[in-house]
């Protein structure tokens, strides 16, 4: 998705784990993906540069599909839908 299409996204689901370094934003994506209904979308917001790689890799792992990340001063905004 575009990084216009993203900023329109509206999330389901917001995870806040900015703060924690690796594994802690993959952890509590992991935790929260299960209160969003599938196809819809959740938002992980993270201040550990490693999650722009370890949350897609995630996502599809758990066939989840990754939209993107959009980068914000200081943290990053992950957009993933939920798959089954």
């Amino acid at each position: 998705m575009t990084p216009e299409e993203l900023k329109r996204l509206i999330a389901q689901k917001v995870v806040d784990a900015r703060g924690t370094s690796c594994p802690g934003p993959i952890l509590a994506a992991k935790k929260s993906i299960a209160e969003v209904p599938p196809g819809e979308v959740m938002e992980v917001l993270a201040t550990d540069s490693g999650t722009r790689k370890d949350l897609p890799a995630w996502s599809r792992k758990m066939g989840h599909e990754f939209l993107g990340v959009l980068e914000e001063p200081g943290y990053l905004r992950l957009f993933i839908k939920r798959g089954k």
